[in-house]
């Protein structure tokens, strides 16, 4: 059972950072593909400025989580749940950061942010942690969940050689769970967020995609 207060970050208006949007969901989902379409979409589109990004980053921290992701090494939840907030927060405010990227007028999507984490590292540690970690993080303009049955997802998953420590059917329940409870919580909170339905083909959700960030000001 889910316990709302613990999100009393959510229980506000939010800071929002314009002209960034997120892409959340479970493993197979489809987050990271649809990112690599957009870009190839924004090749022939003159303005704005596109910047695609990912989390874990490319960074020193975000190599260390993604080696315990791939369980090259060992790590302990709360240090994970640590360690993606300090890799965040570089992300957003570290040199050439995500922000400065926005501010300077260009579209942002980053695949996975602060939600991952409240949902995430949650099942693993529990809620106080990542609540208390991520409560300083701003928010994004626009909030895509990319929402699909765990069963449909990790199928997606079996050609791989093998699997990362969250890609498994009971732990993936637990998320899309999680999610859909959460995604309520950061509307009330001021951020515009929409639900894809990421079980269609890979076009049909391409197009999903880009009907919700063309609402965006920044495109319009």
């Amino acid at each position: 059972m889910l316990f709302f207060p613990v999100y009393a970050i959510l229980d506000r208006q939010m800071e929002i950072i314009h002209n960034f949007a997120v892409f959340e969901g479970g493993d197979g989902s489809g987050t990271t593909s649809q990112l690599m379409l957009l870009k190839e979409r924004f090749k022939s589109i003159q303005k704005p400025v596109f910047f695609p990004t990912f989390e874990p980053t490319e960074g020193q921290i975000g190599k260390l989580i993604r080696a315990a992701l791939k369980k090259e090494i060992t790590i302990k939840p709360q240090t994970m749940a640590m360690l993606f907030a300090a890799d965040r927060n570089e992300h957003l405010y570290g040199q050439d950061g995500l922000l400065a990227h926005a501010d300077r007028g260009e579209l942002v999507v980053s695949d996975r942010y602060v939600l991952s984490s409240l949902v995430y590292q949650s099942i693993e540690c529990g809620d106080e942690l990542p609540k208390m970690l991520n409560s300083g993080f701003p928010a994004p303009e626009l909030l895509l969940f990319f929402d699909i049955d765990p069963e449909i997802a990790l199928s997606r998953l079996k050609g791989r050689s093998s699997l990362e420590i969250y890609e498994y059917r009971d732990f993936q329940v637990k998320v899309r769970e999680k999610y859909r409870a959460l995604l309520g919580i950061y509307r009330g909170a001021g951020v515009r967020a929409a639900v894809i339905d990421a079980s269609k083909t890979e076009q049909e959700v391409s197009d999903q995609v880009w009907s919700e960030l063309s609402k965006m000001p920044i495109l319009k």
